[in-house]
């Protein structure tokens, strides 16, 4: 199975597709979709789009992960976020991919065994559980490679089998 993997944002949206076949587990690629800063948000939220399109026609997942939403203390980065989030749903939508969204507490948990892990520690544990000698970058791409793991890992669980 083959499984992307995406950290949503709108200057940096990571991607990480991963194999997965029963316990195990192998990175196939991962990257970043950039925009630059000022410049028209409706234009940068159409080359996430198009880019999406593009990735999701070349690497055919069978399946797409993507991070919730958290809102911190900057509610206008989160708006920004959730609509690039949303032009990434609708690309993978489109392209007829089932979607799987996890929390970051349910990333942690499910790649380092305990929900309040540091940043370090997922990064540590993903880059041992798909025996990387070095993390991949950016770290948006990282994270996206993290989220894929969530998705391997938690959909292959018996205990998924009974939700």
């Amino acid at each position: 199975m083959k499984i992307l993997g995406i950290d949503p944002g709108y200057g940096i949206t990571g991607f990480g597709l991963i194999s997965a076949e029963r316990n195990q587990f192998g990175l196939l690629r991962c990257g970043a979709i950039t925009t630059p800063a000022n410049t028209d948000f409706s234009w940068r939220l159409s080359v996430i789009y198009n880019d999406m399109v593009q990735l999701l026609m070349m690497e055919k997942p069978d399946a797409v992960a993507i991070e919730e939403l958290f809102f911190g203390h900057n509610v206008t980065t989160g708006i920004n976020v959730a609509q690039s989030r949303g032009v990434i749903l609708l690309a993978v939508q489109q392209a007829g991919i089932p979607i799987f969204e996890y929390k970051p507490m349910q990333v942690k948990q499910a790649v380092v065994g305990y929900g309040n892990a540091s940043k370090h520690q997922v990064m540590d544990m993903t880059k041992r559980i798909l025996h990387l000698s070095n993390l991949p970058k950016p770290d948006d791409a990282a994270d996206a490679v993290a989220i894929a793991l969530c998705h391997a890992r938690t959909s292959t669980s018996l205990l998924g089998k009974y939700r």
